[in-house]
């Protein structure tokens, strides 16, 4: 009961920032859809029962799951976790694998359809935008509706816009197609993360995450390999062929051996199956309760995230660094071909394989995860359990140097006259450094925003994935003016400007929380120090004031929303 315990004393606080750090949270559960003062200990405590009884004047019950309920994706045996894990890991592959492929040959389409270059990189483009826009929208509707009913709808949209793409007859087609599908595509991307915390338990959730976190990167990088010697045999049209291919198989599995393991939804279908068997009205969910209209939660889980994003300096420079490392992604997939395939005449299928090291780099990166976890249990336990924020920044001030020593080694190894292994092998210091990077991006966010974090998140994909679909399109005429060892070199320098970023939050981020109205304002219990001062303690009676105020204010409203349920059932 100690999770309902911390649960209850975070619930009914603010909306905007949180003052109560919540070390187990868990963005996965529907706080951007339901109202602040739900009571989230339904979705993490196991119960006798399987009730929550409430202390209102109105009778209801939230509908829990019981002690080692086997329907309960957390008490799934391994061997089940460990298949649905991998089938979501190998989804957001194969999405990421789309993404790339058909950059082996853009030429090819260039001259079936008659079209100039830059033309033919905007299916690419296109769909990049679409990773951007999808998870607005189908990452709240999850909360809604469930993560099940998200998978097989979106999946099943983007392998039938898959076809025309496939079959096309002129380049617009191909961008509408493409568009369609990268919208589609974002939802299992945005999704995935969720599942597996659905499932693993925090301690059971490293090595999980590891296998999630190298997918998205790992795909981009095995698409031109694969592309390349596809392209060169079969033509441009087998890049959307294999794209059919991979989509529909994972559609399958996902469809028909995949369950639900939304816990919101799963106790919602128990809950409106008991009042049909019983039929007592007694059984509800938060959901059930939750009387706003529709249109009310959609405006505040849309408007959130450009809040946070252009009122939150964290966010907003956050963010504008994971675009960096997003924008130098997609722009490798056009520097590439330059360098290896016109600078030293190698087949689309040779240039490929120069991608290899970047994927090792990234695996590489991906093993070492749990040395990273195990640093920040070291460190939190110095802290009492509550760390600050920013011992979230450490992995990414030790790994951000890694990508402009890749960059200054792909660029002034790039020369013609000189050897690949040069710029190949300057893949492996960027591969590796995007996972640490990425990785502790995400969690100083979530770390800083508590029940914003979703919110917080969002705003980073958004603007992330609209530049690196910006990107492709000018990095052509790039390196054409500025030559192959400058134009890799102001990438550099931009990811050298970059490096400056998590050194000025481990100086500043605490201050900048403190005056923040969204992130996480409790920075007076992150003082590794077992005996607090007076003062400390006045802080923290002042703070627990607060928060039983804040508790009779939710319990009032529970009584407002039952009542109101109790009448239009």
């Amino acid at each position: 009961m100690e999770a309902a315990r911390r649960s209850s004393e975070v619930r009914g606080l603010s909306e905007e920032q949180s003052h109560v750090r919540d070390p187990n949270l868990d963005i996965n559960l529907p706080y951007r859809t339901l109202a602040p003062t739900a009571n989230m200990d339904e979705f993490v405590v196991e119960t006798e029962k399987g009730e929550i009884p409430t202390d209102t004047q109105q009778h209801y019950k939230l509908v829990t799951f019981t002690e080692g309920d086997p329907e309960n994706p957390k008490n799934w045996s391994k061997a089940r976790k460990w298949y649905n894990t991998m089938v979501v890991a190998v989804t957001c592959f194969v999405v990421a694998f789309c993404s790339s492929v058909i950059t082996a040959d853009v030429a090819g389409v260039a001259e079936e359809f008659n079209c100039s270059y830059e033309l033919a990189l905007v299916p690419i483009t296109v769909f990049v935008v679409g990773f951007g826009v999808g998870p607005m929208i189908f990452a709240p509707l999850s909360e809604v509706y469930g993560r099940r009913i998200i998978y097989v709808s979106t999946l099943f949209v983007a392998v039938i816009f898959i076809i025309p793409c496939a079959v096309s007859k002129n380049i617009a087609t191909l961008i509408v197609c493409r568009a369609i599908d990268g919208i589609a595509f974002s939802a299992p991307m945005t999704l995935v993360g969720g599942t597996l915390a659905d499932m693993w338990r925090n301690e059971e959730r490293g090595v999980p995450m590891a296998a999630f976190s190298a997918a998205p990167f790992i795909g981009p990088a095995i698409g031109p390999l694969v592309g390349g010697f596809l392209s060169d045999s079969c033509g441009w049209r087998w890049l959307y062929w294999i794209q059919l291919i991979l989509a529909f198989v994972v559609w399958i599995l996902i469809s028909f051996t995949v369950p639900e393991t939304y816990t919101p939804t799963i106790l919602a279908a128990r809950a409106k199956k008991l009042r049909k068997d019983t039929g007592n009205q007694e059984h509800v969910t938060e959901a059930d309760l939750d009387t706003r209209p529709f249109g009310e939660r959609m405006r505040i889980f849309l408007i959130r995230p450009f809040q946070l994003l252009f009122q939150e300096l964290i966010v907003l420079l956050i963010s504008l660094y994971m675009s960096v490392l997003y924008g130098l992604l997609y722009m490798f997939f056009v520097a590439y071909p330059i360098v290896f395939q016109r600078g030293k005449g190698y087949s689309a299928g040779t240039t490929g394989l120069m991608f290899i090291p970047l994927a090792l780099g990234v695996v590489a990166s991906a093993c070492c995860a749990p040395i990273v976890n195990n640093h920040y249990i070291k460190m939190s336990n110095k802290y009492n359990g509550k760390p600050p924020a920013e011992i979230r920044l450490i992995p990414m001030m030790a790994s951000c140097w890694c990508i402009p020593i890749g960059l200054f080694i792909f660029a002034w190894t790039s020369y013609e006259r000189l050897t690949w292994v040069g710029p190949a092998l300057a893949g492996f210091p960027i591969g590796f450094g995007f996972i640490f990077l990425y990785n502790a991006a995400n969690n100083y966010l979530v770390d800083s925003y508590q029940h914003q974090a979703a919110s917080a998140l969002a705003a980073k994909t958004f603007i992330r994935s609209f530049w690196g679909a910006a990107t492709v399109l000018f990095t052509e005429q790039m390196y054409e003016r500025l030559g192959n060892q400058w134009a890799t070199s102001l990438l550099a320098f931009f990811g050298l400007g970059c490096c400056g970023i998590p050194f000025l939050f481990w100086t500043f981020g605490a201050r900048i929380r403190a005056r923040s109205k969204y992130a996480f304002g409790g920075d007076d219990d992150v003082v590794p120090d077992d005996s607090p001062s007076d003062s400390d303690d006045v802080e923290k009676a002042k703070k627990h004031s607060a928060q039983d105020a804040a508790r009779q204010q939710a319990t009032a409203e529970d009584l407002r929303r039952a009542q109101s349920y109790v009448s239009n059932p």
